[in-house]
């Protein structure tokens, strides 16, 4: 959800679809309070609205960065996957170069509930901004079920 006195920064640039299917109800209440919580920028990047408005999902910049809650577990990721822990939190980082990925690379937390992936458009690499950004906002409202191996 996009809070009003966010927009500022990113008037004009319109809506972005964040797509996908709304969580599991077991995971609803975190989700919404995790989007109600994400910062104002990422990436040096302004808040966008989002469409539908009360998805499940945020978005910065443009090309948007695309944050989605309530996700199901990452493609390819399984219990001896390599993962990468930025500022407490352990993400999926597949091993991709933006060429690869048709310019975008999807990142997804790992041994947290719920699932948060963002995707990363080239324009925005490396993704070590994003996820710093986005760090203490799902630390805060994530429970950690594991830890990188």
């Amino acid at each position: 959800m996009v809070m009003p006195f966010l927009m500022l920064g990113a008037c004009g640039l319109g809506s972005v679809d964040v797509g996908g299917q709304a969580p599991a109800a077991d995971d609803r209440e975190a989700c919404r309070a995790l989007l109600d919580a994400v910062p104002g920028t990422v990436a040096d990047q302004p808040i966008r609205e989002t469409d539908p408005e009360d998805g499940w999902g945020a978005a910065w910049g443009d090309p948007p960065i695309v944050l989605r809650c309530g996700v199901e577990s990452p493609e390819g990721f399984d219990p001896v996957a390599t993962c990468t822990t930025v500022e407490g939190i352990d993400w999926y980082v597949p091993d991709t170069e933006p060429e690869d990925t048709e310019g975008d690379l999807t990142m997804a937390i790992v041994n947290r509930e719920p699932v948060v992936e963002v995707r990363l458009p080239a324009q925005h690499w490396p993704p070590a901004a994003t996820l710093v950004d986005l760090a203490d906002t799902i630390r805060k409202h994530t429970d950690r079920t594991g830890r990188c191996l």
